[in-house]
């Protein structure tokens, strides 16, 4: 029965009007609602977290277009029952030309040879084929049947739409809570309208416990559901995180991306979702550690310091106490002036030992610490730096036809020393090919 359904069930949007959020493609003039204005629906993938109206929507849709509406969940369906619902399809469409909305929740579950039975009758126009996904399609869903679908990216609900619903439930006598005569605070609203973390389907529920619980111990009167009501029915906040999907890999990049951009707030912010979420912290050293080395590197190379300490006392003390660890060394990446030379030099470096020509190792650099390596030549005519004033004697150790400038210091940091001190050998180095030699020490 209807009324036995969860709240979240009971108070799914009927058309369009009801429907709460995803103003970016159902706005005015936008692209999903300018499709259902003129009734050219094609196949339609819709990706998104938990609780932002996937379901909901599909069932809209199939009541807008006046079409046959068939649900399927994909880890309980089999190819047998795809083909059922296509055999319909085309008994219907042949019968009274009415069409078919085929909604697959979890499509992501569906493995190829599941997917691939869909292909001719969706691109026929014999399905209307609607599937939901928490994951990423582009890498979840096979690409033909991509090419025949528009996708569609939902995004948590504001908390305004949720409040609304919320509101609006309370209010609502056939199918949400209005016979119960419920007297909501509004801060305790607001509460769950941030807790929910943009999930109507979680608002709802926790809405749901805190009344029916008050209305068991209570035979007449209000129901007076404030803030303390709001705590218990919610309890703890669920993080949303996904450790090998999207989430993963999105907060590992705002997180990197904060580090580089110098906001140790946002940082410190995106470590501390990572964290809550159950992320591995070796994988959160590891993006620490590569951030020191890529984007601070001699700039301040304390940063790598820091970083491999935060790896390695990491693995020594375990969570908690390790976020204390990463927390310094993340803060300490953010706030580290800036400098991708080294980087960028690597990166080049490898890139024409790849593509380019390669050639020996000149004699006076070849390893001459063998016997026979002086009857070759090897290593005879090296010049020991260090028995030279400054430590230094300009000598050929590339190849002029491979010579490059591959790294090339910024006037950031440690780094500007560097550049400094690099510039000072480059002088010595004209001054050798002038005719003013590097001065040998000389013992006394």
């Amino acid at each position: 029965m209807a009324s036995a359904a969860p709240l979240a069930v009971r108070m799914r949007p009927r058309n369009l009007d009801e429907f709460f959020g995803q103003r970016q493609f159902l706005g005015p003039d936008k692209l999903l609602k300018r499709m259902l204005d003129a009734d050219v629906l094609s196949s339609l993938i819709f990706y998104g977290p938990p609780g932002t109206g996937k379901t909901s929507l599909a069932m809209v849709i199939a009541n807008h277009t006046k079409a046959e509406f068939h649900y399927l969940s994909a880890p309980a369906a089999s190819v047998q029952d795809i083909r059922e619902v296509i055999a319909a399809a085309r008994d219907r469409l042949a019968a009274n030309a009415t069409r078919t909305v085929l909604f697959i929740d979890e499509i992501h579950r569906f493995n190829r040879a599941q997917q691939d039975v869909l292909l001719n009758d969706v691109e026929s126009g014999v399905l209307i084929l609607i599937g939901a996904t928490t994951e990423n399609p582009f890498f979840s869903v096979n690409s033909p049947l991509l090419s025949r679908s528009t996708i569609f990216a939902f995004e948590p609900l504001g908390e305004e739409d949720i409040l609304q619903l919320l509101k609006s439930t309370i209010s609502d006598a056939e199918r949400g809570l209005g016979k119960f005569d419920v007297e909501a605070e509004e801060n305790a609203l607001k509460f769950l309208a941030v807790m929910s973390d943009g999930d109507a389907r979680r608002a709802l529920t926790s809405l749901e416990v805190g009344v029916l619980s008050q209305a068991a111990r209570k035979h007449e009167g209000r129901i007076k559901f404030n803030l303390e009501v709001a705590k218990e029915s919610i309890q703890q906040k669920t993080i949303n995180y996904d450790g090998t999907g999207d989430t993963h890999y999105d907060l590992a990049s705002a997180f990197q991306k904060s580090m580089r951009g110098s906001d140790p707030d946002a940082t410190v912010y995106w470590l501390a979702r990572m964290l809550a979420g159950g992320e591995d912290m070796r994988f959160i050293a590891r993006r620490i550690a590569v951030c020191a080395a890529e984007d601070v590197g001699n700039a301040d190379p304390m940063a790598t310091v820091l970083a491999a300490a935060a790896v390695q006392i990491s693995e020594f003390v375990g969570l908690p106490e390790a976020q204390l660890s990463l927390a310094q060394a993340a803060i300490y990446v953010a706030c580290a002036p800036k400098s991708n030379a080294s980087s960028s030099a690597i990166w080049n470096a490898v890139s024409d030992v790849k593509s380019g020509k390669t050639t020996a190792v000149p004699k006076h650099l070849k390893d001459s610490h063998y016997s026979g390596a002086k009857k070759l030549g090897f290593g005879s005519d090296y010049k020991y730096p260090h028995n030279f004033e400054g430590g230094f004697v300009p000598q050929e150790y590339l190849p002029a036809a491979l010579r490059k400038k591959y790294y090339e210091p910024k006037e950031a940091g440690c780094e500007k020393n560097i550049k400094r001190y690099l510039q000072k050998l480059e002088t010595l180095i004209q001054d050798s090919k002038t005719g003013q030699k590097g001065t040998e020490k000389k013992d006394n």
